[in-house]
C-alpha cells in the first residue's frame, strides 16, 4: 500500500526570520502573514528554533512589573528561567524555543500527528537530512488524506489490502465505504484474518473508522508452546 508521507502534504513556500531579526520585525512578520509562530534559521538555513507569540508576551508582561516592585520580584521566583530571557531579549534568536521540534519529509502523517498533539502545537518544520528547511507541515495539512473520494479508498482495500496482502477474493469479501468509514463483511478463511483485515483496512490513506463484520471458515491450527511445528 502506499502511504502519504510529509513530504506530500507540507507547505515548501515558509515564512522564515533569521536569528538576527529584532523583536518588532518578528512580530510584524506574524502580523503581516497572519501566523502564530515561524522558524527560526541560521546563515546556512538551519532550523535553529521556534519563535511563537507565546515567546513574545512576557516583553509585554514586563512592562507592568516594573511598576510593582513586589510583582517584579515574584516575576523573578516564579518565572522560568528561560521566561525571564525571553522578556528581555531583542532578537528571535533570544526568544526562541531551541532546540526546534521538527520532523523529516520522509515520515508518515500518524507520525506527525502524535508529535503535534502530544507537544499541542500547530505546525512542524521540516527539515532535510542536514536540518535545512524544506517546508512546513500544519495540523490542517495532516487531514488532506481525509478528502479522499469514498471510490478511492474502497479500490485500494480491494486492491491493496484484499487481494494483493490477504490473497481473498472480492467475491468473498465485501467492500463498502460511507463518508471514509469502511465496512468490511463476507466470510474468510481463517478467523486470524479477521483482525489483521481492519488493520490493514484502517491504515489505508483516508479511512475514519472500519466496522468489522466478517466470519469465518475455520479456525486456525494451534500448537502447544512444548511441541513442534511438523514441517
Amino acid at each position: 500500500m502506499k502511504h502519504t508521507h510529509v513530504s506530500d502534504v507540507m507547505t515548501t513556500n515558509v515564512v522564515t526570520v533569521h536569528v538576527d531579526t529584532p523583536f518588532k520585525d518578528v512580530v510584524e512578520t506574524l502580523a503581516r502573514h497572519n501566523i502564530s509562530g515561524v522558524p527560526v534559521l541560521d546563515d546556512d538555513r538551519h532550523v535553529v528554533g521556534v519563535v511563537s507569540e507565546a515567546d513574545l508576551l512576557p516583553k509585554e508582561e514586563r512592562k507592568d512589573l516594573y511598576y510593582d516592585d513586589h510583582a517584579q520580584s515574584a516575576f523573578r521566583g516564579r518565572r522560568h528561567r528561560s521566561e525571564r530571557r525571553k522578556a528581555e531579549g531583542d532578537t528571535a534568536g533570544e526568544l526562541m524555543n531551541t532546540p526546534a521540534l521538527t520532523t523529516s519529509p520522509h515520515h508518515n502523517l500518524a507520525g506527525a500527528a502524535r508529535l503535534l498533539a502530544r507537544h499541542k502545537i500547530k505546525r512542524l518544520p521540516v527539515v532535510d537530512e542536514q536540518n535545512r528547511l524544506v517546508g512546513v507541515v500544519s495540523r490542517f495539512d495532516l487531514l488532506i488524506p481525509f478528502l479522499r473520494s469514498d471510490d478511492d479508498i474502497r479500490d485500494e482495500v480491494v486492491n491493496e489490502v484484499v487481494v494483493k496482502t490477504l490473497w481473498e477474493s472480492p467475491r468473498n469479501v465485501h467492500v463498502d465505504v460511507e463518508d471514509g468509514v469502511v465496512t468490511l463483511s463476507g466470510q474468510v478463511e481463517l478467523d486470524t484474518i479477521i483482525p489483521v483485515a481492519a488493520s490493514l483496512a484502517l491504515a489505508v490513506d483516508g479511512v475514519v473508522d472500519v466496522v468489522n463484520e466478517l466470519t469465518y471458515a475455520r479456525k486456525a491450527e494451534k500448537y502447544p508452546a512444548s511441541s513442534s511445528i511438523p514441517w
